[in-house]
């Protein structure tokens, strides 16, 4: 199938190129660093460069003098924001020779000393309602970074929707970029209003009209050839009880002037391609299907890959009827028109806010001998979707599968959806009897009774209802709506090789709809006017015992998968087993493996090593681990639990790694490393 479709495409720079080599004052380089829009030693993107592999080529921290890393500096996000418990949620970028981050509910901008964390200086936006009304105040995952009329420009996007563009030296606004925001405290240039161009009719204080919705930033816009692509962010929908919310529109400005561009409608109109999808004309009230996570691009075929989310409501889209285009799918986009090029949905009407909740991953590979330009994109549901980044046609087959029916009254359900045929998924998927904990036959009696009244079922088992006539108290939805893998540690990738490393977390949550005029409350927020016949129902936890997980070990782990032949190579548990499991007194006398932790895992790939971290609420370790095998190198001390994804830099020859870091009595901080 790969030959016949994809033997007679145009070559693109093959895996012998990424390759080749170039000595540069003494240092091995990467010949393709550059064309990736990241050079030697740099951290210009969230996920490292255009491609988000979130990969180094750095390896003066290796094998042999991991452990003797120490914390160079500890950076306190807790300056720049009111809350006591701010967690951390930026990853940090480094472009000639600054580090920049964002921090805070008000998002404050900062430029740090690479060597030392000294803040050199800060941006603040001036205080309005639309940032005061914004669900994801504590969301900033970052900045971006481009060079303009030769010097540095730091763009950021805010809680309020508005786009800022700042000279990367000073924190002066760069000139000729967008225009004079009519609110006190707001430049005269330098500030693009986001809300001007997107079609809704707003205030420019308060935003848009509550009954419609609202739309809010929470990943940094990517920039690439000169174009500054911005995705979008709302309420999370479990908490959403009305029909109506604001489309995820993707915008697109110039990255010198701030000028719109395009917009391409996540919710195609009349005319458009997919508008037959939502019947009975639900796409003028539907909204979300929001390009949430990082995003990437291939600057060399000028595409722009958006991943997106699920529709309003998460949970029940009975007033959404149709597969819902372009919901939890991936989209390539033409970067300089907006036009789409191909995309592929995950998820057909999705109810289970399994969203694409990672960057799509670009990739050179070689599969059964032909070499493909691919994108990789992980999911909440743990399936790996391969496609020729060109074209869209997928490297192994994806099959439309049937899939359990539902019964909530009012629901349209897709009878089939695309599950990968190869690579395997690599975590839980649906739940069974043979899923149950059972490190003895005490404890698997108790799990086998806590899930008498569940409906247990493959992945895509719906959710029941309350008062359905087969009384079930909730439907086990394996992986959760958080994961499996979400942004927070998220997949790495090793270009040189096309393995790709990828964390995941075992876990389970209780689907149960209730009724929505029992729940409404209003929004949240005064948010939209109809009000959904179902929405979540709370109430359906069962995936845990006196605290132990009801499943059985690993809770977490780290898969390496070569995409070249779509095989899984090795897989380790994330850290190491939690005391609270290892002295529960219900485990006393058993000899447990190591379970690893229950959480999302932060990664990063360097030339000589794999490193992470457990995540929140985990040890505060810093694991490296050997590539090839995936055997344990050691492990090193950190102020506190990682929090998001971390990054490293090379600064006056000295390679640092700086983890966001979160817990142990420290507000959300970023921590740096470097060898004694």
């Amino acid at each position: 199938m790969c030959e016949r479709h994809l033997g007679t495409l145009p070559r693109l720079i093959g895996r012998s190129m990424a390759l080749v080599m170039v000595l540069v004052g003494g240092t091995t380089l990467p010949a393709v660093a550059q064309d990736r829009g990241n050079p030697y030693g740099e951290w210009r993107y969230w996920g490292a460069d255009q491609w988000s592999t979130r990969y180094s080529p750095l390896d003066q921290i290796n094998a042999d003098n991991f452990e003797e890393l120490e914390v160079a500096w500890i950076w306190r996000g807790d300056n720049f924001g009111p809350a006591p418990d701010f967690i951390m949620r930026s990853t940090p970028i480094y472009a000639d020779g600054l580090v920049y981050t964002v921090a805070g509910t008000r998002r404050t901008l900062a430029a740090l000393d690479p060597a030392t964390g000294e803040t050199l200086w800060t941006f603040r936006e001036p205080y309005t309602e639309r940032w005061q009304g914004s669900p994801r105040k504590n969301y900033g995952r970052g900045v971006a970074y481009a060079e303009i009329d030769g010097r540095g420009v730091i763009y950021m996007v805010t809680p309020g929707f508005f786009l800022h563009a700042l000279d990367a030296k000073t924190g002066e606004p760069l000139e000729g970029f967008g225009g004079q925001i009519p609110i006190d405290g707001f430049r005269e240039t330098g500030t693009v209003d986001m809300l001007a161009t997107l079609g809704h009719p707003y205030d420019v204080y308060s935003g848009i009209d509550p009954t419609r919705g609202s739309i809010t930033t929470s990943s940094a816009p990517l920039v690439v050839d000169g174009v500054l692509v911005v995705g979008n962010s709302a309420h999370q929908g479990g908490r959403y009880s009305r029909i109506e919310n604001v489309p995820g529109d993707v915008q697109a400005f110039d990255a010198r002037t701030g000028e719109h561009l395009w917009t391409f409608h996540t919710i195609p109109r009349p005319g458009e391609f997919g508008n037959d999808t939502w019947e009975e004309g639900a796409w003028q009230w539907a909204g979300n299907v929001n390009a949430w996570p990082p995003l990437s691009a291939d600057a060399e075929l000028g595409i722009v890959y958006l991943p997106t989310d699920a529709p309003t409501n998460d949970y029940f889209g009975g007033f959404r009827p149709g597969d819902n285009l372009f919901g939890s799918s991936l989209i390539a986009v033409d970067l300089h028109t907006g036009e789409r090029r191909w995309h592929f949905q995950m998820i057909h009407h999705d109810i289970w806010d399994w969203d694409n909740p990672v960057a799509p991953i670009l990739v050179d590979l070689t599969v059964d001998g032909v070499e493909i330009p691919a994108v990789v994109q992980t999911t909440k549901q743990t399936f790996v979707y391969a496609f020729n980044r060109e074209t869209g046609e997928p490297i192994w087959p994806i099959p439309e599968t049937p899939v359990p029916p539902g019964d909530v009254p009012g629901e349209w359900y897709s009878p089939t959806q695309p599950i990968p045929s190869w690579p395997l998924g690599y975590e839980l998927q649906g739940l069974s009897v043979d899923d149950l904990i059972d490190f003895t036959p005490e404890l698997r009696a108790m799990a086998i009774e806590q899930v008498s009244d569940i409906k247990l079922g493959p992945i895509f088992t719906p959710w029941v209802h309350v008062g359905n006539a087969d009384a079930y108290r909730a439907t086990a939805q394996c992986p959760s709506a958080t994961g499996g893998t979400n942004i927070i540690g998220g997949t790495v990738m090793d270009p040189e090789t096309g393995i790709m490393y990828v964390a995941s977390r075992k876990a389970c949550t209780g689907g149960v709809l209730a009724a929505g005029s029992e729940r409404d409350d209003g929004g949240p927020g005064g948010l939209g006017v109809t009000v959904v016949d179902w929405m979540s129902g709370g109430g359906g936890g069962f995936a845990a015992m006196d605290g132990l997980p009801i499943f059985k070990p690993p809770y977490g782990r780290i898969t390496a998968i070569d995409m070249n032949t779509g095989e899984h190579l090795w897989w380790i548990p994330n850290g190491d087993t939690p005391e609270r499991i290892a002295n529960h007194p219900l485990l006393e006398g058993v000899d447990l493996p190591n379970t690893g932790y229950q959480g999302h895992s932060t990664a990063l790939i360097t030339r000589s090593l794999l490193m992470f971290a457990e995540g929140r609420g985990g040890r505060a370790l810093w694991y490296a681990a050997d590539k090839r095998t995936g055997e344990r190198i050691g492990a090193v001390d950190l102020p506190a639990p990682s929090s998001t994804a971390p990054m490293t830099y090379l600064h006056e020859g000295v390679q640092y790694i700086v983890v966001p870091i979160a817990g142990n009595g420290i507000p959300g901080s970023l921590a740096a490393l470097r060898l004694r």
